[in-house]
């Protein structure tokens, strides 16, 4: 049965930039059963604009019969601090002033969420998992947090992420919070502030998103004669709707600069150092049509990380593949795991 739940950290946590939250919670969803040994836990980390409930954005993924069903892992997601779905983030009250944060949230980054996600593991007295998963910003946050706690996890999947950041992505997110920035709102402390400039943002991060096929195939026209009203057109503001239906500037302008400062080299001797210190079996996905992420960055995990594994997916959708190709993707996580279970029972003969 799927389940929503809340953990509240009570103490001062200090964060990587320098200020400190007094305290926060985590919205945290969970689906099937923690064994007596507690060694089937499977963690999912979420991209950008997802939430904890993994079973609305990676529905095909954890069903039964799929190759993490829920009938044999308890599979976990956190709503991201920083985030909008139930986490502590830029609309909460700040136990300061009694009042939403807003503009005053402070910086935070892709460590702070993994010291986050890391105090919701002990709570839970979770000592091992078994599988770490996440794509996109949410391959980020994997990525780090396997550096950080090795000990902790079996397997890694690390899906259509990268080391650090690259300027290209920075470029893209800086172009989405420049839009926000032009909102007149912007500057306000209201829950809609910035939400005329958030819709732009989130039709520029389409076009990051997807391909010049994907908007070929999908939204051209079916005469030649129009004028206006392009089937684009509409695509494009459809989406930016539905983000604003569901979002706001805050959180986007906050998690997309937890994106940027992504760099698993930063205070280490180097990203490649901070990659050999991954002791988990990974496996590192790509997809072929990917633009924000190119498979060169994906490539480069598969070598610097050791024994790490490159699989391949095929898609007209560029880097939103990773939400899109399901079928693939299990096939490639029940040929990891497979393998990974055939070693573990060689090993206990």
């Amino acid at each position: 049965m799927k389940e929503d739940h809340i953990f509240h950290f009570k103490g001062d946590f200090k964060l990587e930039a320098g200020e400190t939250l007094s305290g926060f919670q985590l919205k945290y969803t969970t689906l099937g059963s923690l064994n007596a040994s507690k060694d089937n836990v499977v963690w999912v980390c979420h991209a950008l604009t997802g939430s904890s409930d993994f079973t609305s954005w990676w529905h095909g993924v954890f069903t039964e019969g799929s190759p993490i069903d829920p009938r044999d892992y308890f599979i976990i997601c956190a709503n991201l601090l920083g985030g909008c779905y139930g986490s502590t983030g830029p609309l909460s009250i700040n136990s300061n002033t009694g009042k939403p944060f807003y503009h005053s949230f402070p910086t935070i980054t892709g460590r702070d969420i993994v010291n986050a996600f890391d105090l919701l593991r002990e709570e839970l007295n979770i000592s091992s998992i078994h599988t770490l998963i996440g794509g996109s910003l949410g391959g980020q946050h994997a990525m780090e947090w396997a550096i950080q706690k090795p000990g902790v996890f079996r397997n890694l999947i690390l899906m259509a992420c990268n080391a650090a950041h690259s300027p290209w992505g920075i470029a893209f997110n800086e172009a989405q919070r420049l839009a926000i920035e032009a909102d007149p709102t912007w500057k306000e402390n209201d829950l809609r502030a910035g939400l005329g400039g958030m819709k732009a943002a989130r039709a520029m991060g389409m076009i990051s998103y997807r391909t010049h096929q994907t908007y070929g195939k999908t939204q051209a026209e079916k005469t030649n004669e129009n004028l206006d009203d392009y089937r684009a057109s509409s695509y494009q503001r459809y989406q930016a709707e539905k983000l604003a239906n569901r979002f706001n500037a805050f959180t986007y302008w906050t998690l997309s600069k937890v994106m940027d400062s992504h760099n698993v080299g930063r205070k280490r001797e180097s990203i490649k150092k901070a990659l050999h210190g991954i002791k988990a079996k990974t496996l590192v996905v790509g997809i072929d049509s990917d633009i924000l992420f190119p498979l060169a960055e994906q490539e480069f995990l598969a070598k610097e990380i050791p024994g790490a594994k490159l699989e391949v997916i095929s898609s007209l959708y560029g880097h939103d593949g990773f939400l899109v190709e399901f079928e693939q993707f299990k096939k490639i996580i029940r040929k990891f795991l497979k393998k990974e279970n055939k070693e573990k029972e060689i090993a206990t003969v």
